[in-house]
């Protein structure tokens, strides 16, 4: 098969686009044949090195953890799914070497789900990780039904799935964007804000009332002014700010799960969430794809797509 591959660490200019082995295919495993693959910055950071420290990285290696595909083949005791199913997913294993960046994946079964019908091939491959990351953050600080939500970074990847998710569980979504990005949160459902200097004061002329939960996607001291903001300092999740949980806020590291991949596709054939694509680059420009990942100015998702 093609595969990216970075031999070690370094900059996206260690990434080529060459020939790789077929993955091997574990009993609770299928191998999915890729049409797409999303682009997340922890790719980037895993080939930079930066996350060496937390996880095992092998080389040569394929980055990759977001997949939208067709089942080849499955394992020996992998009922879940059939081959020809189509599916979409959140390939984390254990160790990280053998990512979605390439024609075939062997993704475990607990990873996947099967494709909403209502997402084309790259939109099913840009919501895995993030949308994932958006369902499980709202659902650890308890959004729901009455609510009124701070998202901070709410056109990025995973604030646009988080804005989408909490209207959708009937809350009320106020999201930091810069003015370029207020029409598309408006069109997500949100309720735009500028964020920079002055922003607390901005958000509570927006609700006098008060804004009841937080969500952090951009650090630099955004969990801290959101619980400034909130009655109840334990309902901000932040995804980039570990010291959170010292004031009683919540950490949060996306888990694989097919059950929260099902509720989303739900929302996905029900209307209520879609994925925005910012760039689709084929497989051979993943360097490309992970220095517009690094300018960290996408609106939506970035996509590699596959064969035809």
């Amino acid at each position: 098969m093609k595969a990216v591959i970075a031999p070690r660490y370094g900059d996206p200019d260690v990434l080529t686009l060459t020939d790789a082995d077929d993955p091997k295919v574990g009993p609770d495993s299928v191998l999915v044949r890729v049409r797409a693959a999303g682009v997340n910055p922890v790719d980037w950071k895993i080939v930079a090195g930066h996350l060496d420290p937390l996880m095992h990285v092998h080389f040569p290696l394929i980055p990759g953890w977001d997949v939208a595909g067709v089942v080849e083949a499955v394992g020996l005791d992998a009922t879940e799914f059939s081959v020809g199913d189509e599916v979409y997913g959140y390939v984390r294993k254990d160790e990280v070497q053998h990512g979605t960046f390439a024609e075939l994946v062997a993704a475990p079964v607990r990873t996947l789900a099967h494709r909403p019908a209502a997402l084309s091939w790259e939109q099913a491959a840009a919501v895995p990780l993030a949308g994932l990351t958006a369902f499980q953050a709202l659902a650890r600080i308890g959004v729901g039904q009455g609510d009124t939500v701070l998202v901070h970074a709410a056109a990025g990847g995973v604030g646009s799935f988080a804005v989408q998710i909490a209207a959708a569980q009937g809350a009320r979504v106020i999201g930091t964007a810069s003015e370029r990005n207020h029409d598309f949160v408006r069109s997500l459902g949100g309720e735009p804000v500028d964020y920079g200097e002055g922003l607390a004061d901005r958000v509570r002329a927006l609700a006098p009332e008060g804004v009841t939960a937080a969500l952090d996607l951009v650090g630099g001291g955004a969990a801290q002014l959101s619980q400034d903001l909130l009655a109840d300092r334990t309902r901000v999740a932040s995804i980039t700010d570990a010291t959170i949980t010292r004031t009683g806020g919540r950490h949060v590291w996306v888990r694989p799960s097919s059950q929260d991949l099902a509720a989303l596709g739900r929302l996905a054939d029900d209307g209520r969430l879609t994925a925005h694509i910012g760039h689709s680059l084929p497989l051979e420009r993943a360097a490309e794809a992970f220095e517009l990942s690094k300018d960290g100015h996408v609106r939506g998702k970035i996509v590699l797509t596959v064969g035809d």
